[in-house]
């Protein structure tokens, strides 16, 4: 062994080469083989969390589509509701009191669809990013314990750029002299 170190140009014998081949090998780790499974590991999980990071922003997308769908319709169903309002305590100005034959009890016409679509009327020709322009119903109603009063029930109906967002929104003036009340109350839901 001394003799190998002072001359760098000695071979081992061939007596010392499987032992040194047998030391190499025992002295080498043992880790053939792990590497592959930890990698395909890492990548598994790494595509996993950029799938789930993908669904969650386009449900986010979809939501926000929403709102803004919701937001279209009820902006268009308030203006429809203002301006319808707006023309009806214009007109009680000039009508005379209110006429006697009108039934006692709040108006239905708004909850059937035929009626609804004949009698509305859209104050506003298009509204910008809606499916259609937005409606309004005026229904005129007797008051039973205010027989000086005028009261309507005002129902406006706005849409955003699909048919299924609709916003219902509904507004009773009562109208009684120079004195205006408006009684707010929102539709929850479609009456059809």
């Amino acid at each position: 062994m001394t003799e190998r170190l002072r001359n760098p140009t000695h071979r081992a014998s061939s007596t010392h080469l499987p032992r040194l081949i047998g030391t190499w090998r025992r002295s080498r780790p043992r880790n053939s083989g792990t590497v592959l499974p930890i990698v395909l590991l890492i990548s598994a999980m790494m595509l996993t969390t950029s799938a789930a990071w993908f669904e969650t922003s386009l449900a986010a997308a979809r939501g926000a589509n929403n709102v803004r769908d919701y937001l279209q319709a009820f902006h268009a169903a308030d203006s429809a509701l203002t301006l319808c309002a707006r023309s009806v305590v214009a007109a009680a100005a000039f009508e005379p009191q209110p006429v006697a034959s009108l039934s006692p009890g709040e108006p239905t016409q708004w909850k059937q669809e035929s009626a609804f679509e004949a009698g509305a009327v859209a104050p506003v020709a298009q509204w910008p990013g809606s499916l259609r322009a937005p409606q309004c119903l005026i229904e005129a109603w007797r008051l039973g314990t205010r027989a000086d009063a005028r009261a309507y029930l005002l129902t406006s109906r706005g849409f955003g750029q699909a048919k299924e967002s609709q916003v219902w929104l509904q507004m009773e003036p009562v109208i009684a002299g120079e004195q205006i009340e408006r009684h707010w109350r929102r539709v929850a839901a479609r009456p059809f």
